[in-house]
């Protein structure tokens, strides 16, 4: 890796200066790249009601803590007997900045409604006691599910996994909203092991130019056009899906001998992770689609959706055959 840090000349210094500051925000947030912390880490998303969504905060039980972040921490809770995630940020630490990315938070979830996007059910706005609330997923994230368990997926299972990522993305970009942190942590199971999208922290309404320029995300899963702070759109989301389709193959972590850096360095210049064997060939194809540099030649997730679930028919009807002999 030291040959990836040199070859990179003089603009690795000022890259890498600037990635170093950024790694407590990107990485050490609710759930880092290599310690995710909890059976409800990181579920922050979703969904409007009808009705107020103000919380009444003296109705809201606080329960055990399961995940912590720089800003704040997570709850498990109980809102009107419904078991709960709740984000609160710590008082000491709200300025300007923090409260302006809270409203835009809510804001976003209070927008989205769909099964494969966590719930949202309410949240506190009056400063400083501000929280947010969503459904509580007692199963995890896909992250916890993968590395801390060490499960290894069957085709079938990790197919479903990927198409309900995937529905989820896609009514995400159909409403104009750019993740920007999707990542395993981010994407947490609910009891009958479906998947739903969390943590909209650092999520977006892409303007009508849309392009952004900002750095944010997790280095590991980070596109290589937002590393490098050049203009990117959603097709940004779909390169961090590649990353998490490779997790959900070989139940690693990605580049998990380097550093965050290290890897951020490396994609910068064209690293991927190494391409698994003995997956399924139609799979692999897909995600170093995904993963190209140039994000015009990346696939949309509606795309990638009727992709992934004729392959599960295409599995399905293998499987059926073997059976049958």
């Amino acid at each position: 890796m030291l040959l990836t840090l040199q070859c990179c000349g003089q603009d690795t210094d000022g890259l890498y200066r600037a990635m170093e500051k950024a790694i407590a925000r990107s990485e050490g947030s609710w759930s880092g790249s290599s310690n995710s912390h909890s059976a409800g880490e990181k579920a922050l998303a979703a969904q409007p009601k009808s009705g107020d969504w103000e919380i009444d905060r003296r109705l809201l039980k606080i329960g055990e803590r399961i995940a912590s972040g720089s800003c704040g921490d997570l709850y498990r809770g109980v809102y009107f007997g419904q078991d709960v995630a709740v984000k609160i940020l710590r008082s000491e630490h709200l300025n300007d900045a923090l409260e302006d990315e809270f409203a835009q938070e809510v804001a976003i979830l209070r927008e989205v409604q769909h099964r494969n996007i966590v719930r949202f059910i309410g949240a506190c706005t009056k400063s400083p006691h501000l929280c947010i609330v969503t459904e509580y997923m007692p199963k995890g994230s896909l992250y916890d599910y993968l590395h801390k368990n060490h499960n290894v997926l069957k085709l079938s299972q990790l197919l479903r996994f990927a198409v309900d990522v995937c529905r989820g993305m896609e009514y995400l970009h159909q409403n104009n909203i750019i993740h920007r942190d999707l990542k395993t942590a981010n994407l947490l199971m609910d009891t009958n092991n479906g998947v739903k999208v969390a943590d909209f922290g650092v999520a977006r309404f892409q303007n009508q130019g849309g392009v952004m320029t900002a750095e944010t995300g997790t280095y590991r899963w980070m596109a290589p056009e937002v590393i490098n702070h050049q203009p990117y759109d959603q097709k940004a989301d779909v390169f961090s899906f590649a990353i998490v389709l490779w997790e959900l193959v070989t139940a690693k972590v990605p580049y998990d001998t380097m550093t965050p850096l290290q890897a951020a360095l490396g994609v910068r210049q064209g690293l991927r992770p190494d391409i698994p064997e003995n997956a399924h060939p139609k799979l692999l194809d897909l995600m170093q689609r995904c993963w190209e540099a140039d994000p015009s030649k990346r696939p949309s997730f509606s795309e990638l959706k009727v992709e992934l679930e004729v392959l599960i028919v295409e599995a399905q009807e293998t499987s059926g055959a073997v059976n049958g002999n």
